[in-house]
């Protein structure tokens, strides 16, 4: 990101980047950061766009072949095509044939690092792998999304906001301008204004729930179940949060064990990095043979749910008190 961002504050481009990796919102981000700096995207005698699969080859070498017109430079933008996880024969010859005026910007969800295209663009362009930011990166991007709207979020607030809706870059960037809104003539975004406008209260007691029964707090564990109950949360989607959450802890605690970091138990489990320390000191409570144990213990009920055996609202309930059980 650094240098792109110095390609364009210098506008000395590369004639061929490409922009990988897993999250959507830096990718977006820096094509069109690229593209605006680069030409006028209104400009359609300079700029081409082409998305999705199969796209028109010759459409493109003509284009990236043909000469700016009362321009510097002829943008040619290719998004999801998937020539680089496929055979592309041919393709990077023509790239070569492009004067130095053309432009090209590839934006690719899926790449195979065997595609002769990326090799290609290895060692003649600008490949950028765009992935989820750390977890001080994600923070500091937050406090400056805010700063710009001439406010400040609380630490607290911060991580709350991450642990509850994740760490997808869209997602956070939409909760963050109804926040803004609803923050208006204030100066601080606190916990409260989180709870307020961003999380809704059922799964904000789900995880509350969750935390006690890894507390082993057994008696607020089934209060906040019953709260549940009564905000309308069904019994079998408590029992899906469970099964995900100790499939979690099955995993971390495999981990840990093999003495991985917080980054790479983070990223195999799906999970902020800043949650991790939680779901390790949440793991020691158990061995693996409990965990697994209590994986079998969700697909049961589940079952027995299913089959008519059992009450879905007293299945679930039964796992609570046993897993919150001291």
């Amino acid at each position: 990101m650094e240098r792109i961002n110095q390609d364009i504050k210098n506008a000395a481009f590369q004639q061929f980047y490409l922009l990988m990796g897993d999250e959507g919102y830096l990718k977006k981000q820096y094509k069109e950061k690229l593209s605006k700096a680069i030409v006028n995207t209104d400009d359609a005698m300079n700029y081409l766009y082409t998305e999705g699969n199969n796209p028109d080859l010759s459409t493109i070498y003509e284009a990236g072949e043909t000469l700016p017109f009362f321009s510097d430079y002829r943008l040619i933008v290719l998004e999801n095509t998937g020539l680089l996880k496929k055979a592309t024969d041919g393709v990077s010859n023509h790239f070569e044939q492009f004067p130095e005026s053309t432009i090209v910007i590839m934006v690719e969800d899926e790449v195979d690092g065997r595609n002769a295209l990326y090799k290609w663009f290895q060692k003649h362009g600008y490949v950028a792998k765009l992935d989820m930011p750390d977890e001080k990166k994600l923070i500091a991007w937050i406090r400056k999304l805010c700063n710009e709207e001439g406010m400040t979020i609380e630490d607290t607030a911060v991580f709350y906001m991450i642990e509850h809706m994740g760490t997808e870059m869209f997602l956070l960037k939409n909760e963050l301008e109804k926040l803004f809104s609803y923050c208006k003539g204030r100066n601080a975004i606190t916990i409260n204004d989180i709870r307020q406008v961003c999380i809704d209260e059922a799964d904000d007691k789900m995880f509350e729930m969750l935390d006690a029964i890894g507390g082993k707090n057994q008696k607020k564990a089934l209060k906040l179940y019953h709260d549940l109950l009564e905000l309308r949360r069904p019994a079998m989607q408590i029992l899906s949060l469970l099964t995900r959450h100790y499939n979690i802890l099955l995993q971390v605690e495999e981990l840990h064990k093999a003495s991985a970091d917080a980054k790479t138990i983070a990223s195999v489990c799906g999970v902020p990095p800043f949650t991790v320390k939680k779901y390790i000191n949440q793991s020691l409570a158990f061995d693996y043979a409990q965990l697994k144990q209590m994986l079998e213990r969700c697909a049961q009920t589940d079952q027995e749910i299913k089959t008519g055996v059992i009450k879905d609202t007293v299945g679930v309930e039964l796992l609570i008190v046993s897993f919150s059980g001291r």
